[in-house]
């Protein structure tokens, strides 16, 4: 694209357009993407545009090309970001609560007690998305559960005083 040719095919109407939408441009990325495309439209070769606005010269040339596909400042506006996945807002008390009244081998899971761990890959499994065990801990916190490990006790055996008594578990021995 040569320097001549970058700034005609912009009409004065695209100019006005993109000097309006420059001066009320909401975020910073927004507004350097309008800088460098109203620059080349003034007739500024992309190369400098981009100096300018300190980015790739490809960029500036992606941001011309969108631009004037559509002739809409609305072009060069943030798409929709992915952010945070939607996988925390979905795990609802509901089904936590029915996932852990289950016994795990009832899933077919080689376990006989939830980890946490196991519990997010289950839960994972259910929702159709990934649910780290970090997230699991903080949603299962905020439903006030609390998360302790299983403690054995010594009962309903034969000779459970004397295992216990070896196991240093009665102080009467």
């Amino acid at each position: 694209m040569s320097h001549g040719n970058a700034g005609s095919a912009f009409t004065a109407r695209d100019r006005r357009r993109l000097a309006r939408a420059l001066a009320t441009a909401p975020l910073a990325r927004v507004y350097r993407r309008l800088e460098a495309v109203l620059l080349v439209a003034e007739g500024h070769p992309p190369s400098d545009a981009a100096r300018r606005v300190r980015v790739d010269r490809a960029s500036v040339h992606r941001w011309v090309a969108r631009y004037r596909q559509r002739r809409d400042v609305a072009a060069l506006a943030d798409g929709p970001r992915p952010g945070r996945p939607p996988t925390a807002r979905q795990l609802t008390p509901r089904l936590v609560a029915l996932t852990l009244g289950r016994d795990p081998r009832e899933l077919g899971l080689c376990a006989t007690t939830w980890t946490v761990p196991l519990l997010a890959r289950c839960v994972g499994w259910q929702l159709g998305c990934p649910v780290t065990p970090r997230t699991l801990r903080r949603r299962l916190h905020a439903l006030g559960y609390r998360w302790k490990r299983p403690r054995y006790v010594y009962t309903g055996r034969p000779g459970h005083q004397q295992l216990a008594r070896k196991k240093g578990r009665c102080a009467g021995a």
